[in-house]
């Protein structure tokens, strides 16, 4: 399961979600599901979050295994 910091670091860096979304090319709702674990972004779409950022992708996102 892909997990994300993206509420957390937006709310550091003082973006709405839609001042993101502009940023990364997405929409409010992209954004607001991304937030909430119920989309993965596309590689592209990560990048451009990332980029908003300034950080590297591992730091905005990671894969947790799931539990058997």
């Amino acid at each position: 399961m892909m997990k994300n910091k993206v509420k957390e670091l937006r709310a550091r860096f003082g973006y709405s979600q839609e001042t993101l979304g502009k940023e990364a090319g997405a929409t409010r709702q992209t954004i607001a599901a991304i937030e909430k674990g119920d989309y993965v972004p596309s590689l592209l779409l990560a990048l451009n979050i990332c980029r908003a950022f300034s950080l590297p992708m591992e730091e905005v996102f990671w894969l947790e295994e799931e539990k058997k």
